[in-house]
């Protein structure tokens, strides 16, 4: 795929086919999508000259649009002097070479625009191989006798007979090789992540997850609660690389917070599957954080978007059934309402401005009670001589009572199950 940067000629457009806006299932208008289309590509760099809205009566094999439809934005790009044009649909492989040849110009579906996104913006190894699989995923399925140029016949090698390999093959097994190989590297990255979680859990801190729509506010949030400084823009998908930085709740509580790449509607099958490492972030933490711009017009469709995608986890046993009941609602960017008493909010919801600092005493408390509301209460007796394991108790738990007799100390406490079970492993 060409590949857009800011220093590339302005002569680059886009032009962009919208399906018809989706049924009453609270999906979004054909314009916020088309808006939403217009900011993938200007998150690259792509300068918008044209853009379109077509109704789609049928979908037609060879070339999606209609023929009118086809020649209609044909001269509307000719004239705009277009070089690349961005339809916001999936294309086939055959659609998009048969457009390609009618608008004479570069076409790229909604699916190859957001793998540019992610390759441009990948800066760990592991996000790079992320989206370089992905990226083969998609590519390999484009090598259908798209191109002519694929279609050369090399001649045979050494004693080997026949007409030899066709450069099709060629590319599709080299991409293939390509494939299996970064299938391994990411697997051991997998299991490093696998590690790195293993041991969190022998030291464990509750770890808390954002997710939620691209440019919902999760890595200024992030930042605002951690004290950090993630990149945070006003684009899409400024976040690819998993972020994880320890916070301090009000209960005196430690707790891990991971920022993790943003969703968007009709996310591309390629991607789910490419960045399942950064998913289980996900799936491990015991508290999700579900971020949303409470001023998007389009919040509530958003919202849907988001359930859909880590629903789509749960049927690939990426994720447990119950992620709801770990799940808060943070309706984020209250600045823009006029405050966080204006944001109209679900049972459980919590209103903030990540910009201005209201509402982030209400998010740790949400946390907090999150958290402890699946601790389980225990009793114990600590001997005089051992206040290591008193001081562990109230580094990890929520000690609820102490009473200080000459035998000891004995305490109540509340502990996440996980630590309840080790520190009685150790007791036994």
């Amino acid at each position: 795929m060409e590949r857009a940067h800011s220093d590339r000629a302005l002569s680059d457009r886009l032009t962009r086919d919208g399906d018809a806006a989706r049924g009453a299932d609270g999906a979004r208008a054909a314009e916020a999508k088309l808006a939403e289309a217009a900011g993938l590509a200007a998150s690259i760099n792509l300068v918008i000259v044209h853009s379109a809205i077509l109704p789609l009566r049928t979908r037609r094999p060879a070339t999606l649009l209609g023929e009118g439809q086809v020649a209609q934005q044909g001269q509307a790009l000719r004239d705009a002097q277009v070089t690349v044009a961005v339809v916001d649909a999936a294309l086939s492989p055959v659609q998009q070479r048969n457009l390609e040849r009618a608008w004479g110009c570069k076409v790229i579906d909604r699916t190859g625009l957001i793998l540019d996104i992610f390759g441009e913006r990948a800066a760990t190894r592991e996000g790079t191989l992320q989206v370089e699989l992905a990226h083969l995923e998609y590519q390999r399925s484009r090598l259908v006798r798209s191109w002519t140029h694929l279609e050369r016949q090399r001649g045979g090698f050494g004693f080997l007979g026949g007409p030899g390999e066709t450069q099709i093959e060629a590319d599709r097994r080299l991409i293939g090789d390509r494939i299996v190989r970064l299938k391994k590297e990411l697997e051991q990255v997998r299991r490093t992540r696998g590690l790195h979680r293993s041991a969190r859990n022998r030291v464990p801190f509750p770890v808390i997850a954002l997710v939620g729509y691209t440019n919902a506010g999760k890595s200024t949030l992030f930042n605002a609660l951690t004290g950090a400084d993630v990149t945070a823009r006003d684009q899409l998908f400024a976040t690819l690389d998993p972020t994880m930085r320890g916070i301090r709740l009000p209960s005196g509580r430690r707790a891990i917070l991971s920022d993790t790449v943003g969703f968007i509607s009709e996310l591309p099958h390629e991607l789910v599957a490419a960045f399942r490492a950064t998913l289980e972030e996900v799936a491990a933490a015991d508290v999700i954080l579900h971020v949303r711009d409470a001023a998007h017009p389009e919040t509530a469709a958003q919202r849907t978007d988001v359930f859909r995608v880590l629903d789509d986890m749960v049927g690939e046993g990426l994720l447990d059934d119950g992620y709801r009941d770990r799940m808060i609602e943070v309706l984020n960017k209250a600045d823009l309402l006029g405050g966080t008493q204006n944001v109209e909010l679900r049972p459980g919801a919590v209103a903030v401005s990540a910009i201005s600092g209201e509402g982030l005493d209400a998010v740790r408390a949400a946390i907090d009670a999150r958290i402890a509301a699946g601790m389980e209460l225990a009793a114990y007796d600590i001997p005089p001589q051992d206040g290591a394991r008193l001081a562990w108790l109230y580094q990890h738990g929520e000690v609820v009572d102490r009473q200080d007799r000459e035998s000891g100390v004995h305490v109540t406490v509340r502990l996440l199950p996980a630590d309840r079970a080790r520190f009685e492993r150790h007791d036994a």
